[in-house]
């Protein structure tokens, strides 16, 4: 299933990493690579010794958005056989296998780092915005180009970028098709840092090593109650969730074996 359009590897301890390999079509997001990004998902939640996700690419561009060519068959579309008589549920039941994985990198309470080593478009920087963080290289430029086609970044590009970077911002990405420097890119928000190209998977690796040295229970409910407490606009609610997380890990024996030295 990897080749010819990714592959997924375990060579840095506690780490999944997702490559797609497509550098022929721009890295475009195939049937092929959507479902290598739901088996490496459901490894990372399964299994304990993994511990931070990785998703990244080769070559110029980390992806250039969907592969409309390889949804000429209508995968994104719905079934053929009910299309006609449901068009607009045929389409967004098609839909729902990208928004559910999104939805899923959201769920999982493990750190997902998006690494775009090149230019990313449309689909990519859609997903990007359900990743816990993203790191770029000063050659990579990130757009939302979906309006050229009549059509709106349905995936994210209109909700989770809004919420990441604010409506001005998003205006300008997804409205009015402006493309964003990796520098830019870091000041409005989309991204945490820049990395040079010659050491960018080694400063992403070892960004992974922090996080896997942290107490995983305490980072898997920071992920979620920071996601949550964006959803809630009630600030007593948002209150109440922190200390309703912190109840399951203040006297836990990892909070005590790491308290320990404060009480001396």
């Amino acid at each position: 299933m990897d080749a010819p359009h990714g592959r997924i590897t375990y060579d840095h301890p506690g780490v999944i990493t997702v490559t797609i390999d497509r550098e022929a079509k721009r890295n475009a997001i195939s049937p092929q690579v959507t479902a290598l990004y739901w088996k490496a998902a459901r490894e990372l939640a399964d299994r304990d010794d993994l511990r931070v996700m990785v998703l990244t690419a080769v070559g110029s561009y980390f992806t250039a958005g969907i592969d409309i060519a390889a949804d000429s068959a209508g995968s994104l579309r719905g079934n053929p056989e009910t299309r006609d008589l449901h068009p607009g549920w045929a389409y967004r039941r098609g839909y729902r296998d990208h928004h559910l994985l999104y939805d899923e990198f959201e769920a999982i309470e493990k750190p997902i780092i998006l690494a775009a080593q090149g230019t990313i478009l449309g689909a990519g920087v859609e997903m990007s915005t359900s990743c816990d963080f993203r790191f770029c290289t000063p050659r990579s430029e990130w757009g939302v180009p979906e309006i050229n086609l009549g059509v709106i970044a349905g995936s994210g590009g209109s909700s989770r970028l809004n919420r990441l970077i604010g409506p001005h911002w998003t205006k300008w990405m997804a409205m009015a098709n402006m493309r964003v420097g990796a520098e830019q890119a870091k000041t409005i928000g989309l991204v945490h840092d820049v990395f040079p190209e010659e050491t960018f998977m080694q400063q992403v690796y070892a960004f992974c090593d922090q996080l896997i040295g942290l107490p995983a229970e305490a980072l898997g409910l920071a992920k979620q109650a920071v996601d949550l407490a964006a959803d809630i606009p009630d600030r007593n609610a948002q209150r109440f969730l922190d200390r309703l997380a912190n109840t399951t890990l203040v006297g836990s024996p990892e909070n005590e074996r790491r308290t320990a030295r404060f009480k001396k």
